[in-house]
């Protein structure tokens, strides 16, 4: 499996949480001053390692709030409360469920990334800061399908920034704040509408219960089964995870 496209997005995601890098001066990266060396301008090693480890401790938040991982947890823990099921599937496995269907969504964004920018800047064709602009344009396009108009608009006045003549001109600094909330919303709408047919059976039983005069029995106790039943019969897993995917293309 080829890895460096993925890397290639993460780098790229890092670097976009230091917007300036775009606008630094030629002997300047991320605001640290550069050294001499053969090559032209360069940072001391020393100094290189302190910025990736820096840049690494963002990569999980960054990797969970500017991919579709954001949704696909969201509603993947608002089934699991739904199910009445608190610990199964445990955190573990929804987290890595939803870790691998983001590397499969965005494949094809980080396959563009690596060939427009950080493979021409592993040959020398092009900067640093013009691979940065140029890989972030496939990444932008991700974000753009995905930003509500109005978190948009939110965001601009935030950051006292000028309407963009069209969406590719929005920086990335307002469309992943934008693109965050936007995931949240989604992924709460389908939480409410996934609680809805369980809501029922709760009901129902719950009904039921009292009726016959079962008081001191938690219908919660009752109701997960058939909960549980009703999800496998319909083949639940399967029709959640095939609609979040397609909810996505």
């Amino acid at each position: 499996m080829n890895l460096r496209p993925a890397v290639a997005l993460c780098l790229l995601l890092l670097l976009s949480a230091a917007a300036g890098a775009a606008a630094a001066p030629p002997d300047s990266l991320l605001g640290v001053s550069l050294v001499s060396g053969k090559g032209g301008p360069a940072l001391s090693v020393p100094m290189q390692i302190v910025i990736l480890l820096t840049l690494m401790t963002l990569l999980p938040a960054v990797i969970m709030s500017v991919t579709p991982f954001l949704r696909i947890v969201v509603v993947l823990h608002f089934l699991r409360q739904a199910l009445g099921a608190q610990s199964t599937p445990s955190n573990q496995v929804l987290v890595g469920l939803a870790l691998f269907l983001t590397l499969l969504l965005m494949q094809p964004v980080a396959t563009e990334v690596y060939t427009q920018g950080w493979a021409p800047v592993e040959r020398g064709e092009v900067t640093l800061a013009q691979g940065f602009e140029n890989g972030s344009k496939p990444l932008k396009t991700f974000l753009i399908r995905f930003a509500r108009e109005k978190d948009v608009r939110l965001f601009l006045e935030v950051a006292k920034a000028p309407a963009p003549r069209s969406p590719a001109d929005l920086e990335l600094r307002v469309l992943v704040p934008a693109y965050i909330l936007s995931e949240l919303k989604a992924g709460f709408q389908i939480g409410a509408v996934l609680f809805l047919p369980f809501l029922v059976i709760d009901l129902v039983v719950a009904s039921v219960t009292l009726s016959i005069g079962m008081i001191q029995l938690p219908p919660v106790m009752l109701s997960a089964p058939f909960k549980i039943l009703l999800f496998v019969l319909v083949d639940g897993w399967n029709l959640v995870v095939g609609s979040l995917m397609k909810s996505f293309y």
